[in-house]
């Protein structure tokens, strides 16, 4: 596993990251992992080397936040934990403190490592919400209750309505895999320019880039909803996909591994979260950790997204 010393965090980031969407009952997901399976994927992750865990306050009410932290036990303070404040939170400090608090004692925690603002939605439109935002966000760092703040899904123009206040935010975690990269262009020159690395979330397309198209599979809400996995995108997608397949071969690995190590080499990316309820699958994708592919490889399968993204 490579690992990464990121801003004022001290601990080492593992460029995979668990991703606790999946480990509590949602509406994507439904209540198909049991509280035994959630402690159980949770301590395959640490037992492979991942060092960082995704959760968020809307990951079936609290629930992830829960599990995660009972399954994380005396580890909990050696890993990083990065957890999300839903945005209908009324924007003001004590909402705010309110909220995070809840998920500390979720987490049985003092402190979260990472605390982003899960989305942008309708409740920063103007400039004003947005520097009371970067006040607010300033003060739990002051606080001691997160040691730093970020984003999650602030494309160009939110970004831009932070003025200065972008300064407050080090990560924009955002949806990005080989066959969806909007969040590249003038979203991915200004997080550059202003040091806020991406935490890609949906590495796989949720599972499609490997290989995850049994009838169990694509009856979950999370796919159905997915794009990626509907005409004609599917079949479009396809040669990616058998390119993804054939290189896995070449490089004696799984399809998952290969998917994720193209998105770990791309511009900007930390770390790729991963989710899953089933113990073997992590021990799939946790060996990105150390794959990386050959230019030769990575040029084949940077022409075959462009082709697929008609570039």
């Amino acid at each position: 596993m490579r690992y990464i010393k990121y801003k004022e965090l001290k601990k080492e980031w593992s460029v995979i990251t668990f991703g606790c969407w999946q480990i509590a009952p949602s509406e994507g997901w439904g209540d198909i992992c049991s509280a035994q399976s959630a402690d159980a994927v949770v301590k395959k992750a640490l037992e492979l080397g991942i060092s960082a865990f995704d959760t968020a306050e809307g990951y079936g009410e609290g629930e992830s936040e829960r599990r995660l932290g009972k399954a994380l036990g005396h580890k909990k303070q050696d890993v990083i934990i990065i957890s999300k404040i839903w945005p209908d939170a009324s924007l003001t400090s004590d909402d705010y403190h309110k909220r995070l608090n809840n998920s500390l004692k979720a987490l049985n925690r003092d402190y979260i490592d990472v605390y982003l603002v899960h989305f942008p939605s309708d409740y920063f439109k103007s400039i004003e919400q947005s520097e009371k935002l970067c006040g607010i966000m300033e003060e739990i760092k002051r606080s001691g209750k997160a040691v730093t703040v970020g984003l999650s899904n602030f494309k160009e123009e939110d970004l831009l309505r932070l003025g200065e206040g972008i300064h407050e935010f080090c990560i924009n975690q955002v949806p990005y895999n080989i066959l969806q990269r909007h969040y590249e262009g003038k979203t991915l020159d200004i997080c550059h320019k202003n040091e806020i690395g991406y935490m890609a979330y949906s590495p796989t397309a949720q599972g499609l880039l490997a290989g995850r198209l049994s009838k169990e599979a694509t009856t979950f809400p999370a796919r159905k909803w997915n794009k990626l996995y509907q005409e004609p995108l599917l079949t479009k997608s396809k040669p990616v996909r058998s390119l993804i397949n054939n290189i896995a071969e070449e490089v004696e690995t799984k399809p998952i591994a290969v998917a994720l190590a193209w998105v770990l080499a791309q511009k900007n990316i930390l770390t790729a979260i991963v989710g899953s309820r089933k113990t073997d699958q992590i021990s799939e994708f946790a060996f990105a950790g150390k794959l990386k592919l050959s230019n030769d490889h990575l040029s084949q399968l940077g022409s075959a997204s462009n082709t697929f993204h008609g570039k």
